[in-house]
Order: structure tokens, then C-alpha cells, then sequence
């Protein structure tokens, strides 16, 4: 069998889960005949792992407003924000086994308006959540042919954030394709600088080795600003807040006018708009602005 990570060893997975992860998985694998790299390394967490099967079970399978094949549409476009191309091409298996047009896959442009229309929200939901205001909801919301209804758009929601939040999980635990899975889809995380791989042949683990480059990029700015800080005088207070805005700089806020060449084709047809990302609405030592915080 395929290693289900690229940081965690399988036989470590095997055995740290104990009994009652072994018991599950084999109960996952007698109703769906299969059990995904996700469960695989969840199961070191048994209990987590239970939740989170009965969330995804309640989300996907249960009676709801939305039809089976947009949830998993829906899910497709989530994953594509954060390139988690793992979660895209499950999820685009599991649109066609519940009989999902295949037409749709060809990218967003061929799905219906009405899930269209969630792009916009999709993208400030992903990277800049702060932006969202009512008039987004109102403008869903609004009477027409593509209108969704209340109950359509809570649950469209649900499932955005919560793919949102499982592509960070699939790139903190280095989650490997399935072996079904094409080969196009190896492990890559979302790129949050112009030093992302330069090919589509990337080989799987070169996500960490970038990572790494990074690391040494920053390190190497951060020597340069200590040596400066000798040079000039400058104070330990001072010095914080540079590294502090040369870390965010370098590693947190991606390229606005370079799009990563090795984008999968299977992940960029699902984007509109896929230079957005995140970019920090206020910087450390300066005056927050005010933000609305709900408890």
C-alpha cells in the first residue's frame, strides 16, 4: 500500500492508533471498501476521527437542501482556493459516482450560474474572511433564476469553510494521492510565494523541500537585519517589528501578479480570479483598525 504521508511512517500510523483505530478503519473499509489517507492518519486520533467521519456523513449523506452531486461540486471549488489538489480530485470522483454531469468538471465555466455565483464568497472565505459583508449574503439571497434559498446557502457554507479547513489539514499532515488518484494530483501546498515548484512534473515531497528553501531565504534576511541592527544601533524593539514585517513579507502574503506555473490544470479551471490570496489587513505595531468580533 501507497505510505498515506510524507511526514508520518505507515507502520507508525498502524500502531500508534491502537485497537480502536484499527476497528474503525476496518469498519470503513467493509461499508465503502476503501479507506482514504485522510482516515489513515486521522485514526492516530480515534476519537477525533469518530467526529469527524459522523460531520462528513452528516454534510455529504444526510437528507439536506442540496443535491448530492453540488455538495461534492461545492467541495471541489473550496479545495480549489487552497490548490489542495488531493481534495479536488476525491471529491471529483465522488461527484460522478452520485451522478454528477461530467460536463461540470471541465472547470467552473461549465457549471450552472447558481454555483457561479459562489465564487466570489468562496475566495473571501478562503483568504480574506474579514471583507465578507451582508450585501454578499443579500446578493445570493436576492429573488431571481440563481437565487438560493436560505437554508441552501447555510449549508453551501458549511461545506465551504469545512473543506477550507481540511485542505490545511491535508497540507499539515503531508497527505499523499490515493493510489487511484492521478498522478498529477501529488502533494503540493498552496503557494504563499513566487518560490513554489517551476513544473507540472513536480515529484511528490518537493512542497517540503520548498519549504525548507524558504526557511533558509528567511534565516538568511534575518542575519542580514541583526547585522544591520549592530551597524545602525537600532533597537531590540524596533528590530522585532522589521522581522516581524520581513516574515509576513517573504512567507505569508503570495505574489498578486505571479500565478504558480505548476498549477495543476485540474485545480485552475475550478479558479476565477486565482491571483487572490491572503494578504494581512493590518500590520503588527501599527494601529489596528477596528474589526468586528464575534465570541
Amino acid at each position: 500500500a501507497r505510505v498515506p504521508s510524507i511526514f508520518i511512517p505507515l507502520g507508525e500510523i498502524l500502531q500508534e492508533g491502537g485497537e480502536s483505530s484499527l476497528h474503525q478503519l476496518l469498519e470503513a473499509f467493509v461499508s465503502a471498501g476503501r479507506v482514504d489517507h485522510v482516515a489513515m492518519v486521522m485514526g492516530l486520533h480515534p476519537q477525533y476521527l469518530s467526529s469527524f467521519w459522523k460531520t462528513q456523513y452528516l454534510l455529504l449523506r444526510m437528507d439536506g437542501p442540496l443535491p448530492y452531486h453540488k455538495r461534492h461540486y461545492i467541495a471541489i471549488m473550496a479545495a480549489a482556493r487552497h490548490r489542495c489538489s488531493y481534495l479536488v480530485g476525491l471529491h471529483m470522483g465522488e461527484f460522478l459516482q452520485v451522478g454528477g454531469n461530467p460536463a461540470w468538471l471541465q472547470g467552473l465555466h461549465c457549471a450552472p450560474q447558481k454555483l457561479r455565483n459562489l465564487n466570489e464568497i468562496n475566495k473571501l472565505l478562503a483568504h480574506r474572511p474579514w471583507l465578507i459583508t451582508k450585501e454578499h449574503i443579500e446578493a445570493l439571497l436576492k429573488p431571481g433564476e440563481d437565487s438560493w434559498s436560505l437554508a441552501e446557502l447555510v449549508q453551501a457554507l458549511v461545506l465551504l469553510t469545512h473543506y477550507h479547513s481540511l485542505a490545511s489539514f491535508v497540507f499539515g499532515c503531508g497527505i499523499k494521492p490515493e493510489e487511484d488518484q492521478d498522478v498529477e494530483n501529488s502533494w503540493a501546498p498552496s503557494p504563499h510565494s513566487d518560490s513554489s515548484p517551476a513544473s507540472d512534473d513536480t515529484m511528490e515531497g518537493s512542497g517540503g523541500t520548498d519549504a525548507m528553501q524558504e526557511l533558509e531565504v528567511l534565516m538568511e534576511r534575518m542575519k542580514l537585519l541583526q547585522e544591520n541592527q549592530l551597524e545602525e544601533g537600532v533597537t531590540q524593539e524596533e528590530m522585532a517589528t522589521r522581522f516581524e514585517l520581513e516574515k509576513t513579507e517573504s512567507l505569508l502574503v503570495p505574489s498578486s501578479d505571479v500565478l504558480d506555473p505548476s498549477l495543476q490544470s485540474n485545480i485552475r479551471c475550478f479558479l476565477e480570479d486565482p491571483e487572490f490570496g491572503y494578504k494581512d489587513f493590518t500590520r503588527r505595531g501599527e494601529q489596528a483598525p477596528p474589526t468586528f468580533r464575534a465570541q
